[in-house]
């Protein structure tokens, strides 16, 4: 098997599994403890909580704090539900940000989604002539799942200051891959893009911002995320962090090397969204007229995506490469191969050479 997906989802980092394994506690260990208990094992378990946190903030600004939330999806509906004012974000951006319309809509706000560049940027144009004072943030992602664009921060926030508007980044594909360096009020995360274990992720709140919490309960995570934080979910949360953080720069060597042996082993193929302001672990490419369900069947060996993996299987051509153009028979004739530190340059081979042959096959 070789896995090229990994805008889905990345393999656990062994760091992070190992870090996990101490917080599985059975009956007869002392690391099964409530982290918001007060006796020693609680005091155990809270401080692995709080350990954890301080991996997972090192990779995100100074001068903010950071809550645990069950992901990435969570910590952006939070942000989106409990802020006032109108909302505005792009056509491109995931379904977390998309489909908390109907909710906002409910609430007496506005909804607006502005389009993007031909390149798959977001429109700072659209934007400036968007906001106004009735707008109360401005949603935005750093890295598009599907087609690994990077948007340009630095004028979103600068425009959103302008109307005094707060900025919610969704991180989740840059996080642990690039600098997250962005003056925003709220970043939100995911452990299992960065070889963390699913069922966690994180919201950075901006120092002085006011969240409102979107969970009520014990008033758990400083009272904007009430539930029982589960030790060793965070535990593998901070080591993936640790790991990330400490291999940067070999990682970023690494995947320069994917993307460039990919590029070569799929000449011939149509680039989907911008050349260079992208993430180059993510390979968005099409062949016009290609049947990607004859082609994923052909090749089942490879893990690699039809469009966005959060939507796959129902149908719909994806909304990201229509935004940038696409017609719907091209956006059905593209895929999507995600890479980073567990693949090989054999994997990238091996898969190409599977690949271009089952193409091939169809007459393309």
């Amino acid at each position: 098997m070789i896995y090229l997906d990994y805008q889905a989802t990345t393999p656990l980092a062994p760091e992070a599994r190992e870090a996990m394994l101490r917080w599985l506690g059975g009956p007869e260990s002392d690391t099964f403890g409530n982290p918001h208990s007060p006796h020693r094992m609680g005091r155990m378990a809270a401080a692995a909580v709080e350990t954890a946190r301080e991996r997972v903030a090192a990779l995100l600004p100074e001068g903010g704090r950071l809550v645990f939330t069950s992901g990435a999806t969570e910590a952006i509906n939070a942000v989106i539900l409990g802020t006032s004012g109108d909302v505005v974000t792009f056509a491109t951006e995931h379904a977390a940000v998309l489909d908390c319309a109907e909710a906002v809509l409910a609430q007496g706000r506005r909804f607006t989604v502005l389009p993007v560049t031909p390149d798959g940027r977001a429109d700072v144009d659209a934007l400036a002539g968007h906001v106004t004072s009735s707008t109360g943030l401005v949603a935005v992602m750093a890295i598009n799942n599907e087609i690994g664009v990077r948007n340009p921060l630095a004028p979103v926030v600068d425009i959103a200051r302008q109307v005094g508007a707060k900025v919610l980044v969704d991180a989740v594909q840059a996080y642990g891959k690039v600098p997250v360096e962005v003056a925003a009020d709220f970043i939100a995360i995911s452990a299992h893009k960065v070889h963390g274990p699913k069922g966690i992720g994180a919201l950075w709140v901006r120092e002085g911002v006011v969240a409102h919490p979107l969970l009520h309960g014990g008033g758990q995570e400083g009272g904007l995320r009430s539930g029982t934080l589960s030790p060793a979910l965070c535990a593998g949360f901070g080591a993936a962090a640790q790991v990330a953080q400490e291999s940067f720069s070999e990682q970023m060597f690494h995947v320069e090397h994917l993307w460039n042996k990919a590029r070569d082993a799929f000449v011939g193929w149509e680039l989907n969204g911008s050349a260079v302001d992208r993430w180059h672990g993510n390979l968005n490419i099409r062949k016009d007229g290609l049947d990607v369900a004859r082609l994923m069947s052909d090749c089942r060996q490879i893990m690699f995506s039809a469009g966005s993996a959060c939507a796959s299987g129902s149908g719909r051509p994806s909304h990201v490469l229509r935004a940038i153009g696409l017609t719907e028979r091209q956006a059905k004739s593209s895929i999507r191969l995600g890479f980073g530190r567990y693949t090989t340059l054999a994997d990238i081979d091996s898969a190409a050479a599977m690949i271009n042959a089952a193409v091939r096959e169809q007459g393309l």
